[in-house]
């Protein structure tokens, strides 16, 4: 007797549909990310900003960083959590110009903004949807040169961050590459500064390649790699977004209790799918190991070198040689476990992986 596999996909729309998939080559737009650069469009991408007295020491009660002393000029990840410590947001944060910006996924602001504006109390802040902004992201050894030719700030370090000329910021991202900067600018002046870093050196390109690299280097996205159960632990976002010995915040019981125990029930993993020419899983589906469900597909891209492969959440007990198939009916494929993707149980990056990422992402 087998389970019965279940699958989320139906309802789930594309969370990229309103910016541009490719500029007509998405594996030669990879290929340009991780030998020059490229510029992606990231609009739909959506920025909450914080002013006020007390934007710290505010956000310090409610984000799982540690984010009280946070200096001008740098930045972090972060994530809400519920009651039991399962992820409900997460952000990317830069501090700039006496103001807090946290930029979510597609449709996720709203909601944070309303949990932001209830835990308001007489705190001194300004919580406020920043929609008058859109966020680029530049990925590519050359970055830091096409930055210097626009104008914009030197900044250098993780999640350094710096303001841009005529309003806006800068941010060095860890990832996709170790060569990547995201840019909040002025919506209105969006194409202008499109056409600005195509002129500096960045190729075109679009959400397709941005993702093939974000898999390959393991870094989950909210709502695609995560599902309602998903705590931070399973899917790598200790440490980059959790400060572990911090207090005061919601869910902080779990995310300690699972930190002393170092037993998520789930790990995220990097897939090799056998598909072919076929037509591949979609996230949500299941991962079945001999007709079972022991696991979900989350990000599904074509990689330039690795071919199609997959980020997926696995139970912390299926082996890394498994024989697994991803997908169900005919979006099903054989799949293999990247052994060099398998986390340990702490949920911090695999070392293999991380001395990878820190020499550049070719092998």
């Amino acid at each position: 007797m087998t389970d019965t596999p279940v699958t989320d996909t139906d309802a789930r729309p594309d969370p990229d549909a309103a910016v541009p998939a490719h500029r007509g080559d998405f594996l030669a737009e990879q290929r340009a990310m991780t030998r020059s650069a490229a510029v992606v469009d990231r609009s739909h991408r959506e920025v909450i900003a914080v002013p006020g007295d007390d934007r710290l020491s505010w956000l310090h009660l409610l984000l799982t960083q540690h984010v009280s002393e946070l200096p001008e000029g740098s930045g972090t990840e972060a994530l809400v959590l519920d009651l039991n410590g399962r992820v409900l947001h997460h952000v990317v944060v830069a501090h700039v110009d006496s103001t807090v910006w946290l930029d979510t996924e597609p449709g996720d602001a709203p909601v944070l903004l309303d949990y932001l504006e209830k835990m308001r109390f007489w705190s001194k802040v300004e919580p406020h949807l920043a929609d008058e902004f859109a966020v680029l992201s530049v990925v590519g050894p050359d970055t830091p040169d096409v930055l210097a030719a626009v104008g914009a700030p030197v900044v250098d370090g993780d999640y350094a961050s710096g303001p841009l000329p005529g309003g806006g910021l800068v941010r060095r991202m860890p990832w996709p590459g170790p060569d990547a900067a995201d840019l909040i600018v002025p919506r209105a002046e969006k194409d202008a500064w499109i056409a600005r870093l195509g002129a500096a050196g960045a190729h075109p390109a679009g959400t397709m390649a941005f993702e093939a690299l974000r898999v390959e280097a393991l870094q989950a996205r909210l709502h695609l790699d995560t599902d309602d159960r998903t705590i931070p632990h399973e899917v790598g976002w200790i440490p980059s977004a959790v400060h572990l010995t911090k207090g005061c915040y919601r869910g902080q019981e779990t995310v300690a209790r699972v930190a002393n125990l170092g037993r998520p029930p789930r790990r995220m993993v990097l897939l090799h799918l056998d598909a072919g020419d076929e037509e591949l899983p979609a996230p949500g589906d299941p991962v079945l190991r001999d007709g079972r469900a022991v696991g979900r597909v989350g990000s599904v891209v074509q990689h330039h070198e690795l071919g199609p492969v997959a980020l997926a959440l696995v139970k912390r007990s299926v082996p890394v040689d498994a024989e697994l198939v991803a997908g169900i009916d005919d979006r099903a494929a054989p799949a293999r476990i990247d052994p060099d993707s398998m986390p340990p149980d702490d949920g911090t990056p695999p070392p293999g992986r991380a001395a990878q990422l820190r020499g550049g992402l070719r092998r």
